[in-house]
């Protein structure tokens, strides 16, 4: 389970899986003003979208809580 722990894979996890398309704008940053906006119209493919893309953010925030508390 080493993977999970190196940051250099979860940063570019972040950077590939979870920013992918990059252009007009990230898909996880449109999903995730289409959930703010109050997730009219979301279909369980949708929300699987927005684990998939989400999950390398996830990873990254527990590492630098797992850093932080290691201090």
């Amino acid at each position: 389970m080493e993977i999970i722990n190196n940051w250099k894979i979860i940063l570019l996890l972040c950077l590939t899986l979870g920013l992918a398309p990059y252009f007009p704008e990230p898909h996880i940053l449109g999903k995730l003003k289409w959930i703010s906006g109050g997730a009219t119209g979301m279909g369980p493919m949708d929300w699987f979208d927005v684990l998939l893309h989400g999950f390398p953010f996830v990873l990254l925030i527990r590492i630098l809580v797992l850093k932080a508390l290691k201090r």
